[in-house]
């Protein structure tokens, strides 16, 4: 999609004196916003039912209407600014108390009026970014683990991400599960110039595809029969920073098709909403999946792929990066999240058997049995190859599975019983019996819900 480095702030101007209107308006857009003059309340709520602007600001007393009594409704969507003529310090101290950002007198100078739509508009992104970061925190673990290393594969991704980093182009990035698609985001993420603001992670696979538009793009109070409040969705949540949609491939067709919309135009709605809001974001998408060729059987839109597609970064798989393993290992060891009562380390043994194993689960499985080997080597300083999981000593290969019934099962139970060993096998990790199944993870979720698994089973 392309886009400037900023987009427009759009402004509100409700002013009944034609001339200061204009005045005003001209000053605006000299220095660089999207503005729009009015004269009345009428034609104010004409633009207020299409676009919600980042900023209004507006007359006390208007031909149709007091503008304190519109304040309370205003300012819950945005910052006002308040102008008057009258200079009342009740006016003030109501419009204040209504929660108007700042109360100035007519006929304001352009430097003061300059630098309080500044501040303004910093103010309200400054809250957006703390409400969406206090909802939202999360603990990020691993972060930038998929970084180290010294292989030729990893060191062309990175020049890869230095290269497309600057640019606001659509980035696709492809690759197995667990080789660190995220991770990747995060990277381009903080090498763009949308670094100082929010980095938002949505997984497509876990949200059913009204929750999901729901927490996309937001919704309206009333949309449907829980949504007792307005919500503002991750979109507006990532402005002016990073949306990150993990293992896209799982979206609805609907989702698809409004995805595409807010790609194409820069704007989009919230559920249930008449109003067209702008996607001031950059958006990095990462699948497990082959797209191209989901797109060719009408699985995926192919016109959502090759907007997706505008830059494709492919993530290579551990069994390619190994020379990174010992580098990875040695992370996992100095960087655990329990007991360090003792300082580790790998044994060379250790690492040949690690390097010797082909990583069906990647970097992610590697983390796993590195932390695993801790454990188990207790008290003593090196890990040996006794405390590696027993899968690494070579390749799975001819794996038999015996199932057992004390009467003869229905394809359901051979299923839902399969499902169950897997699920216990890699611990719960469902994106890592999707690919022994080939199913996609979704498949998986929907089918441990239909039988009543854990995800630890």
């Amino acid at each position: 999609m392309p886009r400037s480095e900023q987009m427009k702030k759009q402004i509100l101007i409700i002013e009944d004196d034609a001339v200061l209107n204009r005045l005003i308006v001209k000053q605006l857009q000299d220095q660089g916003y999207d503005v729009t003059g009015v004269h009345t309340w009428e034609d104010a709520d004409a633009i207020l039912t299409s676009r919600e602007p980042h900023l209004v600001i507006m007359d006390v007393r208007l031909p149709d209407g007091d503008s304190l009594e519109r304040l309370p409704d205003l300012v819950k969507a945005q910052p006002v600014v308040v102008l008057t003529a009258f200079g009342s310090v009740r006016d003030a101290v109501a419009a204040m108390k209504a929660g108007a950002f700042e109360y100035l007198l007519k006929p304001a100078s352009p430097e003061e009026l300059s630098l309080v739509v500044e501040r303004a508009l910093d103010d309200a992104a400054l809250r957006s970014d703390h409400k969406f970061c206090r909802q939202r925190l999360q603990k990020k673990e691993g972060t930038g683990s998929f970084m180290i290393g010294v292989s030729v594969p990893l060191l062309r991704v990175k020049e890869t991400i230095g290269a497309v980093a600057p640019t606001d182009i659509t980035v696709l990035i492809q690759g197995e599960s667990g080789t660190g698609k995220e991770l990747v985001a995060r990277a381009i993420h903080d090498s763009s110039g949308h670094a100082k603001r929010n980095f938002v992670a949505v997984d497509c696979c876990t949200l059913q595809e009204k929750l999901f538009e729901s927490e996309l793009f937001g919704h309206e109070k009333g949309a449907f029969t829980s949504a007792d409040k307005q919500k503002r969705g991750l979109i507006e949540g990532a402005e002016g920073g990073t949306l990150f949609l993990d293992e896209i491939g799982e979206i609805d067709p609907t989702i698809q098709s409004k995805l595409l919309r807010m790609l194409e135009t820069g704007v989009f709605r919230r559920l249930g909403g008449t109003k067209d809001l702008q996607a001031n974001i950059r958006v990095v998408a990462a699948t497990n999946r082959n797209l191209e060729e989901m797109s060719k059987n009408g699985e995926f839109r192919s016109d959502l792929y090759y907007r997706l597609s505008a830059f494709v970064i492919d993530t290579p798989p551990l069994r390619d990066r190994r020379d990174d393993i010992p580098y990875l290992a040695t992370h996992f060891i100095q960087n655990h999240n329990f007991s360090r009562r003792i300082n580790k380390r790998i044994s060379n043994e250790a690492i040949r058997r690690l390097t010797s194993y082909d990583w069906p689960g990647n970097v992610r499985e590697l983390k796993n049995v590195v932390e695993r080997a801790i454990i188990l080597s207790r008290d003593t300083n090196s890990i040996r190859p006794e405390h590696l999981a027993s899968g690494t000593n070579g390749n799975r290969s001819n794996v038999k599975v015996t199932v057992s019934f004390d009467h003869d099962p229905t394809l359901e139970e051979l299923q839902a019983e399969y499902l169950r060993m897997q699920l216990g096998k890699f611990s719960g990790h469902r994106a890592k019996v999707a690919e022994v199944l080939d199913v996609s993870e979704r498949n998986i979720y929907r089918l441990i819900r239909r039988y009543g698994l854990s995800e630890a089973s």
